[in-house]
This record gives C-alpha cells, sequence and structure tokens, in this order.
C-alpha cells in the first residue's frame, strides 16, 4: 500500500490539487490511450481515471508487489 500512495505522491508532484494539470501524468494517459496530452482537460484526465479504475487499481497493487519482492531480494545488511 505504501508503494501505492508513493507513486501517487511522486507522480503528482507538483499538482496534487490538481492532477490533471500534472505534465507526467498527461504524457502517462497519452502512452496508454493515445490521446494528445496537450490537448487533455480536465474533464478528459477525471473520465479517463473514471473509466479506468480497475486497470489503474490493478497497476497499484503491482507496484505494491514489486515493492515487496524488492525487499525481499534485497540483501540484509
Amino acid at each position: 500500500m505504501f508503494a501505492s500512495l508513493r507513486f501517487i505522491w511522486n507522480a503528482t508532484r507538483g499538482h496534487r490539487l490538481r492532477p490533471w494539470r500534472s505534465e507526467y501524468l498527461k504524457w502517462r494517459i497519452e502512452t496508454y490511450s493515445g490521446k494528445k496530452a496537450e490537448l487533455l482537460q480536465s474533464k478528459d484526465v477525471l473520465s479517463f481515471l473514471w473509466t479506468e479504475k480497475w486497470h489503474l487499481l490493478r497497476f497499484l497493487k503491482w507496484t505494491n508487489e514489486m515493492d515487496d519482492y524488492k525487499k525481499l531480494s534485497s540483501p540484509k545488511r
């Protein structure tokens, strides 16, 4: 869960109260959906988040699993 929150926190850096202004998120939406990032407006970003919510939640779950895997595979000091 912490890895998921950390990803969201980092992905919205500088735009945490208005994530639709984040160039990083716009770029990610462009590469995923094919919609042009420079044409995305707040309603487009929010609509994308709503329609793809299950895929996004699955991605955040995966980031958490990878974080757990990284912790298991790193050598203890």
